[in-house]
């Protein structure tokens, strides 16, 4: 029978640990490689920030010192946010050279990740709702930054204009098209293509700055200041727009296992950031020059109308598709670590490449994502209406990352209050007027990433708390391993059995429910329990353990990271290496346990909760899929539970 196991019911999640994981390469490479996978999102920020921020609906007149206010804006915030803050202090905290919110989480101390009944604790529940806004960051970047590269054709010619929603329709059609390919072959192309885009609009920027130097005097606090004191509640809401120029800071900290920190902040500081800079500034210097500009699009009002418009569109295409394309790999990992984790259903994982362990594609999150990229540019239409719906779930998870390096820094790293508070009182002084100024564009789009957000936060506070409530219900039925031993009267058959559990100390629930209504066993029987410990990855040489038990019976416990996917039959065949049995892979059963959920009102989950876990359950990918059982092999029995 082919048979299929929830989601992590043999599944058990083991304390982290703190090891480094090497970086292959030299630091130059290293420091390339990460030009065209860290640094699209932030990098393709100039070509609607400086516009945005300048839009006459704030209310701001287009006067030079508010120029030159929004300049300053966007420095200050560039420096605090990225250099400061991610680059300086918040990739510190890597678990085992892995860096992102889920990583983070799991260097807070289990006393903390969890209540004293085994419930979710309050700190990773904050984590959640974080992941949860990840993902609606990862639907609005590639469509608002497709959108804004195909509106630079306007400005060659108004015929254009009709076209931009079904040419950046056709282009993120086709960029979700090619995921299941893997990125290995056009992976390659990625920093060469992002070398060539910050060396254009760094020289573009520099070109129109040596017009105009006086654009410099927005690098003083000053003007950023006086913004605020000239306009008061009107240069809040323009923040809202200048939190434009950071979105992709929490990528530096999530791609970090990938290059390491070190060639990460020699790019941003040594090409990155000075290019990023010489661009808002050359658009100042236009603006300053000729405030009409700042009706057009700044950014390709750099070159001239014509061939050179054709030429920086192009460009910014490359540009902007390397972009979304870093952001939908994101959600791919982040959504194989939720899964790895236990607060989120299985899914489809394909790993595209055999070099890269990293480059995976789960179909389930394309095309949900391309679903949700397509139908924003349909509905928003153009990139300044998009942009209104952009910014909360990026701040909102700059806020929770902060909150959470605090709890590090206390409870893991036991620095004192003395150190700890003021660094989190200098982050949040940016991170929660961010947030605040974003929250005024709720009504405008901003709610779109909020549902989201919302939406994923539900599934994934529903799968962590029904796991834990079916894992409290099979151990309660589950006799002690000794005593079922003792009193095994069953007849044995020539063979070998697996029985998948998630405790390595009991009986496997699916092993005693064969036992006592089928009555018969194989001669060998293996006992196998799959722990996802709190690290990315897992060192080979520990990543198995036997133990020889009596009468036919084995104990094998099987240890894997949250970045890594279980592969069942290849453990099994090592195990039995182990132990020296002699033992045929391909005559191996495998016996899985499906519940049936009765979603009634007498469960401590309530009727509503255990139909949405029940449903979530039913559509999750199979276990002879997720771990790699051949379903030929496999035998499932059921039962019926009330959650």
């Amino acid at each position: 029978m082919t048979a299929s196991l929830p989601p992590k019911s043999a599944i058990r999640v083991a304390p982290h640990g703190a090891h480094a994981t090497p970086h292959a390469g030299s630091t130059g490479k290293l420091a390339l490689a990460a030009l065209g996978i860290v640094f699209g999102d932030i990098g393709t920020s100039p070509l609607y920030t400086l516009k945005e921020c300048l839009k006459e609906e704030h209310g701001v007149p287009r006067a030079a010192e508010n120029t030159l206010g929004v300049l300053s804006l966007i420095f200050w915030a560039l420096t605090l946010v990225v250099t400061v803050k991610y680059l300086s202090f918040i990739m510190r905290a890597d678990n085992r050279g892995e860096g992102g919110i889920l990583a983070l989480l799991a260097l807070i101390p289990e006393k903390l990740r969890k209540e004293k009944g085994g419930g979710i604790g309050w700190v990773a529940l904050l984590v959640i709702i974080g992941a949860a806004l990840l993902y609606g960051d990862g639907m609005i970047t590639p469509a608002i930054s497709v959108l804004s590269a195909v509106e630079g054709l306007e400005l060659a010619t108004p015929t254009f204009k009709p076209y931009a929603v079904p040419i950046t329709c056709v282009i993120l059609l086709g960029l979700f098209m090619i995921q299941k390919r893997g990125t290995g072959g056009v992976g390659k192309l990625f920093g060469p293509v992002m070398v060539m885009w910050f060396g254009t609009i760094g020289v573009l920027g520099a070109y129109h700055v040596m017009k105009y130097p006086a654009v410099f005097a927005a690098l003083s606090p000053h003007h950023a200041i006086s913004f605020f004191t000239r306009h008061g509640f009107k240069g809040f809401a323009v923040l809202g727009s200048v939190v434009l120029a950071v979105t992709g800071g929490e990528a530096l900290y999530a791609d970090m296992g990938h290059f390491g920190a070190r060639p990460i902040r020699i790019a941003w500081l040594c090409f990155v950031m000075p290019a990023l800079l010489l661009a808002y500034f050359g658009q100042g210097a236009m603006v300053l020059a000729d405030p009409e500009l700042a009706n057009l699009n700044p950014f390709f009002a750099m070159v001239p109308a014509g061939m050179w418009t054709y030429a920086l569109v192009a460009l910014s295409g490359a540009a902007t598709v390397i972009a979304s394309q870093a952001l939908i790999s994101g959600a791919f990992s982040l959504t194989h670590q939720a899964v790895q984790l236990g607060f989120f259903p299985r899914v489809t994982v394909r790993h595209t490449s055999s070099e890269a362990e990293g480059q995976i594609y789960v179909p389930e999150i394309n095309w949900l994502l391309a679903i949700a990229c397509i139908a924003l540019v349909l509905a928003f239409k153009e990139s300044t209406k998009l942009a209104a719906a952009y910014g909360i779930a990026v701040t909102g998870t700059m806020g929770i990352t902060s909150i959470v390096f605090f709890l590090v820094t206390r409870q893991t790293w036991g620095w004192p209050l003395a150190k700890s508070a003021p660094l989190l009182l200098l982050f949040l002084a940016f991170d929660i007027p961010f947030f605040a100024s974003n929250i005024m564009k709720f009504m405008d789009g901003g709610y779109v990433p909020v549902l989201v957000a919302a939406g994923f936060l539900i599934v994934m506070v529903n799968w962590k708390t029904g796991r834990r409530i079916l894992a409290e219900a099979i151990a309660a039925k589950s006799p002690p391993l000794d005593g079922f031993m003792k009193e095994l009267k069953c007849p044995r058959v020539p063979g070998t059995a697996v029985f998948m559990s998630s405790n390595p100390q009991g009986t496997p629930p699916v092993l005693f429910h064969h036992a006592t209504r089928i009555g018969v066993l194989h001669e060998t029987i293996l006992m196998l329990t799959v722990m996802v410990d709190h690290v990315p990855t897992v060192p080979d040489a520990e990543r198995v353990t036997t133990e020889a038990l009596h009468n036919g019976f084995h104990r094998i416990v099987a240890r894997f990271g949250f970045m890594e996917t279980p592969d069942v039959p290849v453990l099994v065949a090592r195990a039995c290496k182990e132990l020296k049995l002699d033992v045929d892979p391909g005559k191996v059963t495998y016996y899985l346990g499906r519940e049936t959920f009765l979603a009634t009102p007498k469960g401590k989950m309530g009727a509503v909760s255990e139909s949405l876990f029940s449903y979530l359950s039913r559509n999750s990918v199979a276990a002879t899929s997720y771990f790699a059982i051949p379903s030929e092999q496999v035998v499932e029995l059921g039962s019926q539970i009330d959650l």
